[in-house]
C-alpha cells in the first residue's frame, strides 16, 4: 500500500527538493526501507544502525508520535500519513 510521507527541508536535498514523497509498506520499519531503497542514504539520517529512530527524529502518524503507538513497528493503512520531524532545540 502507497503511504504518503513528508519529509522535512534538511532531508529534501535526497529526495530530488520534494516536500511528500509516496513510500510502500505495512508498518514504520517497511516504509523506511521502502524509502531507502527509492532515496538512498535517508534511513541513516533517521534512524541508528540498529534501526531504531534516532534520537533528535520524530515520525508523526496521522498527527500521533509513533514513540506513543508501537513505534517502529506501528501498523498503516492506505489513508495514512506520515511525517518525519527532526527535534528542534533552543534556549537562551
Amino acid at each position: 500500500m502507497a503511504i504518503k510521507i513528508r519529509i522535512p527541508t534538511p532531508l529534501r536535498k535526497l529526495t530530488n527538493g520534494a516536500d511528500e514523497v509516496m513510500a510502500e509498506g505495512g508498518n514504520i520499519t517497511e516504509v523506511i526501507e521502502d524509502l531507502e531503497k527509492n532515496y538512498p542514504g535517508l534511513k541513516e539520517r533517521i534512524c541508528e544502525s540498529d534501526g531504531k529512530l534516532r534520537r533528535f527524529v520524530n515520525i508523526y502518524l496521522n498527527d500521533e508520535d509513533i514513540r506513543f503507538k508501537k513505534n517502529m513497528e506501528t501498523e498503516l493503512k492506505d489513508s495514512d500519513e506520515v511525517s518525519i520531524i527532526p527535534a528542534i532545540a533552543g534556549g537562551l
